[in-house]
């Protein structure tokens, strides 16, 4: 069972070891120093930005990473992804990442984003769809993300995350309308 915290500053030792490794710092490239880290996720831990980093745990261990933002919150992110798609009010976006190693290809990133996809709907109201850019060479997260019930909706040049890929990004999109109606089958009141 996945279950979600926010991120505080007592996690960014373990976050500090998830960005060292080789899979995460492929498409994170994150500097990994202390001082780092704290200038990075501290104003989101004490809540100064109004993004939110979640750390997921896989029956009770922390399993990965979930940053999650409403675009209008940040206008030059809307500005950078409007050559490519139009951003509906109440767009979210989400980036994530799964720490250990050993928990890599065995459908735990399909199944963290499902599940805060999910948790957006609840906790957000004003949630409309999730976008989500990933660089064309990271295929492993736009596998992920189509496992996820995401699809594919835009292709286009932004800035890369890590300097060593070029532009190309795939654009993916859920709505709040694609949610599975869960009382669909339900008998009685």
């Amino acid at each position: 069972m996945i279950t979600w915290r926010r991120l505080d500053e007592r996690d960014f030792p373990l976050l500090r070891e998830w960005l060292e490794q080789p899979h995460v710092a492929r498409w994170w490239n994150h500097e990994t120093s202390a001082e780092a880290v704290a200038r990075d996720f501290g104003p989101v831990a004490r809540g100064e930005e109004p993004s939110e980093d979640l750390l997921a745990l896989l029956d009770g261990r922390p399993l990965g990473l979930v940053q999650r933002t409403m675009l209008a919150d940040y206008p030059e992110y809307v500005a950078e992804l409007a050559p490519l798609l139009t951003v509906p009010e109440g767009a979210m976006s989400i980036d994530y990442l799964i720490g250990d190693p050993e928990q890599v290809g065995r459908g735990l990133g399909p199944r963290m984003i499902r599940d805060i996809v999910e948790r957006t709907w609840t906790e957000i109201p004003a949630a409309t769809c999730v976008l989500v850019p990933v660089s064309t060479a990271n295929r492993a997260s736009w596998r992920a993300l189509e496992k996820a019930g995401l699809r594919r909706v835009a292709e286009g040049d932004l800035e890369p995350d890590n300097p060593i890929d070029d532009r190309a990004h795939y654009v993916y999109r859920i709505d709040r309308s694609a949610r599975p109606d869960r009382d669909r089958d339900r008998v009685g009141p």
